[in-house]
């Protein structure tokens, strides 16, 4: 027979094997394929612990009565060793059938749970995944679009780094091309005339950037315009003069970027000084945000330079990439829009940077899954690169394996008005400022809350504060969605926060400070049997032993916003037990002992899942 032992971690695992095989013997013509159990926690816990919500959906397939089916797969179903025993009166309503778990199974799950691992089983086979975060830009300050391809990169990376795999991140850097070689023109000249470049800031170098765009823009449509509708000849003349300009200067952006690509040696040091001024506060901004963004993550589109013409000459030759109307495309299925690889003036694309970048991550660091954490504005760009690398055999493995290509597209961050988030001049929100006002603002609640914390104290909760609710926000959103910035809502203390989840965990440790302080003997707890009698202990439990699948299910679909709900969820199950089960004032040494192991429990897994998507923690608020 069937014994707790034999149970999973997460009972809907082991409810799901049990259910599948008595279906599986009730109705033995239906195909595996078609066997869904429907597992679920119970909306009425009264009624049980899960609830199988599969007699419905197979009364349709197998046309009959669903109360029927449901009995028939009653009358083939064994729980034993894992549940109270389920006879016709468990089945409600038009065939739901409600279970509920064994005290003993359910205690016998939670500790084997309560390990270092937390229930989280390495994979036998771990893979290699590249994550693809952040994207700055050269000469340009980070702002609130990235954010999100910070935060939710660094997460998805972290989950995979907790499943076991080996992670290696990447910083698609944008700092090469005629943009680049604009704002390295513009330096040299700078600097020519004096300006010495040892002290020059990121803001003066976007002032550059700038500037030089601007004088590299023609207005060519508006002196169309003119010659159409005709115009004062001083106007047009000077119009004329302004497009001369711009085409020099354009010019000298254009050699610029022939002698950076030749290397010349005055090129090169200036391309190097805009360089470690943008990833020095790229970096820095990464490291306030506890976003695990290194210079070693840093593999620029320059990096791929040397690689470019040899993946245009491969498409050539092997008859992938083809031309058309003097651009070089590669056509794929389904998808009407080909894949362009090189444009009609011989200039690569982004298209072409990121397949060498995939040829790269698949064929020489092995990446067996590819995940591309960018906005979903970019979704037709990687159906196209992702078809063309994989018509081309880029996404194999040096072990002949297909990598898996990954688009975790994620929306925009609005402002109060609906639209992306700009400051009052319509410029985009700098994050570092982003940054700065939620640690002023979280510094002010902290003080009103905890007004016997001096400063030393004070700054450093503050600061967990206020980046805990400024990714929380951000994560707990589904990724794809557009969310509303609030900095009220979001620095709130109760509610689905950060700052909310964070008072969750303080409050579990300060019950041991106060055992502590009880002359409590502490280290026995860890071997305490656990009593899970009142339902709130049950419920507890329940919620913690959600949590290994629930980990699992967010790495592998890349949904940071499934661990909030989780951890929000595992908060206000902790909430419930703690305002109905007494812990140090429990009627016997038992009980005490028992809570005090569910808080230890609890407190671990939420400081674990914070860590997993990035979040810090304190020790008290």
């Amino acid at each position: 027979m069937p014994t707790a032992q034999t149970m999973s971690i997460d009972p809907a695992e082991t409810l799901d094997a049990r259910f599948r095989a008595a279906i599986a013997s009730a109705f033995p013509d239906l195909p595996a394929e078609a066997i869904e159990t429907h597992i679920a926690a119970n909306r009425q816990p009264k009624l049980g612990d899960f609830q199988c919500n599969a007699a419905m959906p197979l009364a349709k397939r197998l046309g009959k009565n669903p109360r029927e089916v449901a009995s028939a797969i009653v009358e083939h179903l064994d729980v034993s060793g894992v549940a109270e025993p389920i006879g016709p009166g468990a089945v409600a309503g038009p065939g739901f059938i409600n279970i509920r778990l064994l005290g003993d199974a359910l205690s016998e799950s939670l500790t084997r749970m309560d390990t270092d691992a937390l229930g989280v089983e390495a994979p036998e086979h771990p893979m290699t995944v590249v994550v693809d975060l952040c994207g700055v830009n050269l000469a340009k300050q980070m702002h609130v679009g990235h954010l999100r391809s910070t935060v939710i990169g660094d997460a998805v990376a972290r989950l995979y780094e907790r499943l076991g795999h080996k992670v290696i991140r990447q910083n698609h850097v944008g700092d090469w091309g005629l943009p680049i070689a604009m704002v390295v023109q513009k330096l040299i000249e700078v600097q020519q005339r004096g300006r010495d470049l040892s002290d020059l800031s990121l803001d003066e170098l976007n002032t550059l950037y700038r500037a030089a765009q601007a004088e590299c823009k023609a207005e060519k449509a508006a002196l169309a315009l003119i010659a159409k509708v005709g115009g004062h000849p001083k106007a047009e003349a000077e119009l004329e003069m302004r497009i001369a300009d711009a085409n020099e200067s354009m010019e000298r952006a254009k050699r610029r970027l022939v002698k950076l690509q030749s290397g010349d040696t005055e090129s090169v040091a200036a391309w190097q000084r805009v360089y470690d001024i943008t990833m020095g506060a790229c970096l820095a901004t990464c490291a306030r945000l506890h976003a695990n963004v290194t210079e070693d993550a840093s593999a620029g589109e320059s990096s791929y330079r040397d690689e470019l013409s040899d993946v245009i000459d491969d498409l050539v030759r092997r008859g992938i990439a083809e031309e058309d109307d003097g651009a070089l495309v590669v056509r794929v299925d389904g998808l009407k829009e080909p894949c362009i690889v090189r444009k009609r003036d011989g200039g690569y694309l982004y298209a072409t940077t990121d397949l060498a970048a995939i040829r790269r991550r698949a064929g020489t660091l092995g990446a067996e899954r590819v995940v591309y954490c960018v906005d979903a504005r970019q979704s037709l760009h990687f159906k196209q690169v992702f078809a063309a690398a994989h018509k081309a055999g880029y996404d194999r493995t040096p072990q002949g394996k297909t990598a898996e290509l990954f688009h975790a597209a994620f929306g925009n961050v609005l402002g109060e008005d609906n639209k992306p988030l700009k400051t009052r001049s319509g410029e985009n929100v700098k994050l570092s400022d982003l940054i700065d006002e939620a640690i002023e603002r979280a510094a002010k609640t902290v003080a009103e809350k905890n007004p016997d914390l001096d400063e030393t104290e004070r700054a450093p909760i503050a600061e967990a504060v206020a980046i805990a609710a400024l990714k929380y926000a951000d994560l707990s959103t589904d990724r794809i969605k557009d969310y509303v910035f609030s900095f009220d809502r979001m620095l709130a203390f109760e509610g689905d926060t950060g700052p909310y989840l964070l008072y969750a965990l303080v409050r579990t440790k300060s019950i041991f400070r106060k055992a502590a302080d009880a002359g409590m003997d502490l280290a026995k707890v860890g071997d305490a049997p656990l009593l899970l009698e009142e339902p709130a202990e049950r419920a507890l439990a329940l919620a913690l032993l959600r949590y290994p699948g629930l980990l699992k299910a967010a790495g592998e679909n890349h949904e940071p916003n499934r661990m909030c709900a989780y951890l929000y969820g595992l908060a206000g199950a902790f909430s419930s037990f703690f305002d109905q089960c007494p812990v140090l004032k429990a009627d016997t040494e038992a009980h005490k002992m028992s809570r005090l192991r569910l808080c230890g429990l609890t407190a671990r897994v939420l400081e674990d899942g914070l860590a997993t998507i990035g979040i810090p923690t304190v020790e008290r608020m």
